[in-house]
């Protein structure tokens, strides 16, 4: 029996660094660690210890032969991945063709080096493996800091909530929260309740995790319609994130137009569509759960402005679309590029997944048919938003046909901009426009020393939750090679004195007491067969986070 990665992988390598015969691979050596989908299991090679199912983070590792329904896939992709090679060696067509080497996790300082006192801005993946680094290869004191009073960065508002398995990551990460050398500052605003210099006053180092809170536009007349939501808001509206409002999202309309066919797109269809007593068993927010109860919603359209071989979607992810329970998956045939391409498709290309969908020519002039579908639409760049008759708000998208020229009007009331996160300036802090990203040199920010990036402010909004851990490996590196060389500042401030500041700033900051404070909370609003019953305004986990636990 051998093992096999599923649906879920993160990428982060855990399962990588546990393998005492070296069969996982990307490992974070090679040049594709990152850019494949997934992390692969070979099975000549697997001498079924399980060493792997018990690091990995999000129990996305399981003996291949108890895999059922759709994650039995699973077994055969991880095999396709080896396919034509030896057990040294990758296919020389592979973009990392070479011998592959016995992965390393290498990070120390000298043992008589001094305590660094370190600031990590955002408590998401890149964050907290950035302090996981630092907690566990140095003496480092770390301040974990957010924005927001509550812990968890994209895990908690990113990650969609019929993916309980990927949010468990989530758990390794909550594990640093009350270690000895960490202090949690929940609440506190970076550039409005301290400044960048500050908090650099404070600290050895800074390093900045804070994300990408923008979206792209897609740039068309009518894009600013009621109606017209990116998938950034939509995403977090179901994940009860603060900024969100409860009623910013209205699923009155029976066809949803989302541009993009990437994971998020993917993503915000599958929850739109889903049975939402289904979802009643997740920690989707609770009025985002009402919502979809009473949701007139039977279609959602995606558009792709490419073929199906470029779908920007991952090949778990399209394959879970396919097997989604009570929704017909349908390709809108109106370019003949695209059965072409699906036709054409090799067994291991993405656009396969498709050969089984029905291709069909989509009337579009009427409401959607009966019963819940999904519409793959390829070929096809939306160049208009169209109001409704006498509102103002969305009433159809134009969007490109088959030649040029050609155009098609697709009636909706709602859509939703899935074209890619963008980061926003940290004040005090450079910013490249263009990018969405901070500027640096392997994390670090040129002119303020003792600062860096990592995450999505460093490389841009790319890679999933287990990119981060070889980006923040990366930067903690460059870190702890400055601090070697004399290149870090002195501050002038102490932790304390810090702490001071900050208490004077803001009366409403989190700790490490407060957040566990929270959890409880939020578990005891759990309903029938829910995880938690999530809370989702600032006052109500600061409320929350007041409310500590009597001594005994």
């Amino acid at each position: 029996m051998t093992y096999a990665i599923t649906q879920t992988c993160c990428s982060d390598a855990k399962c990588v660094a546990v393998c005492p015969v070296n069969c996982i691979h990307p490992t974070p050596e090679e040049r594709s660690f990152g850019s494949t989908e997934m992390l692969y299991i070979d099975p000549r090679a697997c001498i079924d210890c399980g060493a792997c199912a018990d690091a990995c983070p999000v129990d996305a590792i399981f003996p291949a032969d108890t895999l059922t329904g759709p994650q039995q896939a699973y077994a055969d992709i991880n095999a396709a991945y080896y396919a034509g090679t030896t057990p040294d060696d990758v296919p020389d067509d592979s973009p990392n063709f070479h011998h592959w080497g016995a992965p390393s996790f290498d990070r120390t300082l000298p043992a008589d080096f001094p305590a660094l006192r370190v600031a990590v801005v955002g408590t998401g993946p890149a964050g907290m493996y950035a302090a996981e680094d630092l907690l566990l290869h140095t003496s480092a004191e770390v301040t974990l800091i957010d924005r927001l009073p509550v812990a968890g960065g994209l895990v908690r508002y990113g990650v969609a909530p019929d993916h309980p398995s990927t949010k468990k990551v989530g758990d390794t990460f909550a594990r640093l929260y009350d270690h000895p050398r960490v202090r949690m500052l929940l609440g506190l605003r970076i550039g409005e309740d301290v400044t960048v210099d500050e908090l650099a006053a404070h600290h050895h180092a800074v390093v900045y995790a804070v994300g990408a809170s923008g979206d792209r536009r897609l740039g068309i007349a009518g894009e600013d319609l009621a109606g017209s939501v990116s998938a950034r808001t939509f995403v977090a509206w179901y994940n009860a994130h603060p900024d969100v409002a409860p009623d910013a999202v209205d699923l009155s309309a029976e066809r949803v137009v989302v541009v993009g066919n990437g994971n998020v797109a993917l993503d915000v269809a599958r929850i739109l569509m889903s049975d939402p007593e289904t979802l009643a068993g997740t920690d989707i927010a609770g009025h985002a759960l009402e919502a979809l109860r009473g949701s007139r919603v039977r279609e959602v359209v995606l558009l792709g402005r490419r073929g199906p071989e470029d779908a920007a979607c991952t090949r778990p992810e399209l394959l879970a679309l396919t097997r989604l329970p009570g929704v017909e998956l349908v390709v809108d045939d109106h370019d003949p590029r695209t059965g072409a391409a699906v036709d054409a498709a090799g067994p291991h290309d993405k656009a396969a997944l498709l050969k089984g969908v029905t291709r069909t020519g989509v009337d579009w002039s009427g409401p959607p048919p009966a019963g819940r579908r999904i519409v793959l639409r390829f070929h096809s760049r939306p160049m208009e938003v169209l109001a409704g008759d006498g509102t103002g708000t969305v009433g159809a998208v134009r969007v490109t046909g088959p030649a040029d020229g050609d155009a098609t009007e697709i009636g909706t009331g709602m859509l939703l901009r899935a074209v890619g996160y963008r980061g926003t300036p940290v004040p005090g802090l450079p910013f490249d426009e263009v990018t969405g990203t901070i500027p640096h040199e392997n994390g670090r920010v040129a002119g303020h020393p003792g600062t860096y990036v990592v995450g999505w402010i460093k490389r841009g909004p790319s890679g999933g939750i287990g990119a981060n851990r070889t980006c923040a490996a990366e930067t903690v590196g460059t870190l702890l090679a400055d601090a070697v060389a004399g290149a870090l500042p002195t501050p002038a401030g102490t932790s304390r004195s810090f702490r001071r500041l900050v208490r004077r700033r803001g009366r409403d900051v989190v700790d490490a007491r407060g957040l566990a404070a929270i959890e409880r909370a939020e578990l005891s609003r759990a309903g029938a067969g829910r995880p938690r019953g999530k809370l989702a305004t600032v006052p109500e986990l600061v409320a929350a986070s007041k409310r500590r636990r009597l001594p005994l």
